[in-house]
């Protein structure tokens, strides 16, 4: 993607930017960019904005060290807007809130995210007296294959003798399943990566042709 390719002109040379957290997929913050700020993002792999108010360029984080390190940027069908993925190195929002469109920002699915983030970080720092996931990890892939055995037999039980505890179940056996994806070098991304995939196979999502149509 180039500047040249942006309609800056539609915005009288500035273009809409939402930023969405990489990891978890929360909408962060919503602003400004001209030609320069976009360039000076793109060099320095911090989100840069212009500033309305100031008549100038700003890095976010320049002054409260909360930048955002650029991931990914993608352009909308128009060429007037652009979604920048970035990884927050703190608080997005001057409030101090991670969002500045509140808490309820994330995502309902993106807690698998979260999750995801925290059996990582069991895994390299975690202590097995203080942490289950850090203890599970430490019992090897063995222990971990057959948690989640037991965890999936407890959902078929519940589905048949106890519905009403169906749900805690599905979630005990989502984390054991997470651990283990993650003590075999896999990721819940690795999973979405082939679902997506069946479900383009199988008609269950659209095609890009069968969008436009």
């Amino acid at each position: 993607m180039s500047n040249t390719s942006l309609d800056f002109a539609k915005g009288d040379g500035l273009i809409p930017v939402i930023v969405q957290d990489a990891a978890n997929w929360r909408v962060l913050m919503l602003g400004y960019m001209n030609e320069e700020a976009l360039a000076a993002t793109k060099a320095s792999g911090l989100v840069t904005f212009y500033s309305r108010s100031k008549k100038r360029l700003w890095q976010k984080g320049e002054t409260s060290g909360h930048s955002l390190r650029v991931k990914a940027i993608k352009t909308d069908c128009d060429s007037d807007a652009l979604l920048i993925l970035a990884d927050p190195q703190g608080p997005t929002c001057h409030t101090g809130c991670v969002s500045c469109f509140g808490e309820e920002a994330l995502p309902p699915f993106s807690i698998l995210a979260d999750l995801e983030n925290t059996i990582k970080q069991r895994q390299q720092n975690g202590s097995e007296e203080q942490s289950y996931t850090a203890s599970l990890f430490a019992a090897g892939l063995p222990r971990m294959a057959q948690k989640v055995g037991e965890e999936g037999v407890e959902v078929a039980l519940a589905a048949t003798t106890a519905p009403d505890k169906l749900p805690e179940e599905a979630a005990d056996l989502i984390f054991h399943l997470l651990v283990l994806l993650r003590a075999c070098s896999f990721s819940l991304k690795d999973v979405m990566g082939i679902l997506s995939k069946r479900s383009q196979k199988t008609g269950l999502r659209p095609t890009r042709s069968a969008q436009t149509k």
